[in-house]
């Protein structure tokens, strides 16, 4: 089957019923999404399909051909780091390092349905992604400055 990852046409020869987790990092030599429960429940494995922000430990392969996956490695530009990646960095929110791919796919997701989130707004979606090193201040603190940086409000 083939898979639109990134940007990139990328052919698997899985079945269809192959968690796309597996293709994104296996076929596709992406590891930058993570495996953390295989249940949906953490976040770890978050991609975009389509903009959507999917658990992709839990999404078959097989139903997302034809859509658009964007994995963390598809969020800079050419090499231009986004908004959001920029405020990951100024803010210091990697402690681990291991959720963070999956919180800034969340991140992305709700940046593109909402370009001003409220505080409610952010923690309704980032409650759906566990960091066991508890960096969530940091995470809403680079979302807010990403903010700004996208709209140029402080």
């Amino acid at each position: 089957m083939k898979l639109e990852i990134n940007g990139v046409s990328v052919e698997a020869a899985v079945p269809a019923e192959t968690p796309l987790l597996w293709v994104v990092r296996e076929e596709a030599g992406l590891t930058g999404t993570k495996y953390g429960c295989g249940r949906a429940l953490c976040g770890a494995c978050t991609v975009l399909v389509d903009g959507e922000a999917r658990r992709s430990c839990v999404v078959a392969a097989g139903d997302v051909a034809g859509k658009k996956v964007t994995t963390v490695e598809g969020l800079a530009d050419n090499g231009v780091l986004s908004a959001l990646q920029e405020a990951w960095l100024a803010e210091n929110v990697p402690q681990c390092g291991y959720c963070q791919s999956g919180q800034l796919m969340s991140a992305t997701a709700l940046l593109a349905k909402k370009r001003e989130p409220t505080d409610a707004d952010v923690d309704a979606v980032m409650s759906a992604n566990l960091c066991r090193c508890g960096t969530y201040p940091r995470i809403r603190a680079a979302i807010k400055r990403a903010v700004t940086a996208l709209v140029g409000k402080p």
